[in-house]
């Protein structure tokens, strides 16, 4: 035990907080006991929703627990991670346990933490770009219940399946690996969130994700339309770049967002827009395929493409000239895209690889590259920017950058050089085509 631990040991009895929800849920019985059958009724169902971390029936719960301490006298002992006794005895009796105060942004350092895992009993936080050990302990039997509380969210997993990916109301994802998955005792669960919520280019720019002399280049490019692929490994920042350069489209245009999970919710980013989103994944995306182009959409947002049915779709829906598509896909080359995306489509529909890339570079436009800094993975980076375009010389696919960073130097160095396909592009824009060349030439002679 370090001496944080110990530390934390001094300010709360844990035998005493123990206690304490024994005596609550004790009180709790008690009441059901006595209770008509129409009140057992809403309150099953104001439980379960307080268990799924609807935050109207959270607080009814935690109001109840707050009664039964006053009326009875109960000691308030309870662990220093929690910011009440009532929050601490919810989250133990009904709640996520000891990852509430970092689900909940308890502390400033729990607001900039991307992601949690829980390991055996141990509690890991991204802090600073390093995984932390926290002081929070949950035990076999209390994470057993974790998974239980979890998995209501989701009714059509089944508690004994070693895998598990889950959805909490407030957009977490949870992704547990347990029983023959998993060595004895050393269960895990892997939790996500988003931190950089209602965030603008010029937040990027401030964190230096961007540089910020682009905030008003892409804001022109968003105006352009032009259809483009955000790339990156996981936790690179490609999402949250997505999310940010929807923001600033037309809120007046209609689109589709189709995503493989629903971690992205478009009607709070974008609610007053009329855009659809579809959740689907595999053969389920692929029975819809026909009705999703024959939709009347303006723009299309391809969330975490990742095999043959998206890549497909995606191909498919751009050739129908739809401008204005955004996709974010796992990879670590923009060069590479193409023939990756061209295989996996080859391979389960057919096809020549070659036609399939130059499809793929005709009908995408632009590619940025993200990833996150080795030596702090809290930090992010935007890469490069890669145009697609055919070579009218060779007639071959062909890319050009626009930018990378130079990591030897920790800048980034900009060319102005456009490619035919981009030119074309900016001539059906151009005034916003006069300001995107000015800036990239601006650009280009401040980072020689």
């Amino acid at each position: 035990m370090n001496d944080n631990e110990d530390n934390l040991k001094e300010t709360y009895s844990e035998s005493g907080f123990g206690t304490l929800l024994s005596d609550v849920l004790r009180c709790l019985e008690e009441e059901w006991k006595v209770s008509e059958d129409s009140d057992r009724t809403d309150r099953l169902e104001t439980e379960k929703r307080a268990i799924m971390g609807y935050p109207e029936e959270v607080n009814e719960v935690k109001d109840s627990i707050k009664r039964i301490i006053g009326e009875n006298g109960f000691d308030e002992i309870y662990p220093p991670w929690y910011k009440s006794v009532e929050d601490a005895v919810f989250n133990e009796l009904f709640g996520l346990s000891g990852i509430a105060p970092w689900a909940y942004d308890e502390t400033e350092e729990y607001k900039r933490s991307s992601s949690a895992k829980l390991i055996g009993d141990r509690l890991y936080c991204l802090i600073d770009g390093k995984s932390v050990l926290q002081p929070q302990r949950i035990c076999k039997e209390r994470r057993e219940q974790l998974k239980r509380t979890l998995l209501l969210a989701t009714p059509k997993e089944r508690l004994e399946n070693g895998f598990h990916e889950v959805y909490l109301n407030n957009g977490i994802r949870v992704t547990i690996f347990s029983g023959d998955r998993t060595k004895e005792g050393q269960d895990i669960m892997v939790f996500r969130k988003y931190v950089l919520n209602d965030m603008k280019f010029e937040d990027l720019a401030q964190l230096k994700t961007i540089p910020e002399e682009s905030v008003e280049l892409f804001k022109l490019m968003v105006k352009v339309g032009f259809n483009v692929i955000f790339a990156g490994p996981v936790r690179s920042g490609k999402t949250t770049f997505l999310r940010i350069w929807q923001s600033y489209e037309d809120r007046d245009l209609e689109g589709l967002a189709i995503a493989t999970d629903p971690e992205t919710d478009w009607s709070k980013i974008m609610g007053d827009a009329p855009m659809m989103q579809i959740v689907a994944d595999g053969e389920d995306l692929e029975n819809i395929t026909k009705p999703i182009l024959r939709g009347d959409n303006d723009y299309v947002l391809l969330e975490e493409m990742r095999d043959a049915v998206a890549f497909n779709i995606a191909l498919e829906i751009t050739s129908l000239g739809t401008r204005r598509s955004k996709a974010t896909v796992h990879t670590m080359s923009a060069e590479s895209l193409p023939f990756m995306m061209a295989e996996k489509i080859r391979h389960r529909y057919g096809g020549d690889t070659k036609d399939i890339i130059r499809k793929i570079v005709e009908n995408f436009d632009l590619v940025f590259e993200f990833r996150q800094m080795d030596d702090n993975r809290s930090i992010k980076k935007l890469t490069a920017i890669t145009q697609y375009y055919i070579d009218k010389t060779t007639g071959k696919p062909a890319s050009l950058k626009l930018m990378k960073y130079d990591f030897s130097q920790d800048k980034w160095i900009w060319n102005s050089g456009l490619s035919c396909k981009t030119k074309e592009i900016l001539r059906s824009h151009p005034e916003e085509g006069r300001k995107i060349y000015g800036i990239l030439k601006k650009l280009e002679e401040a980072t020689r």
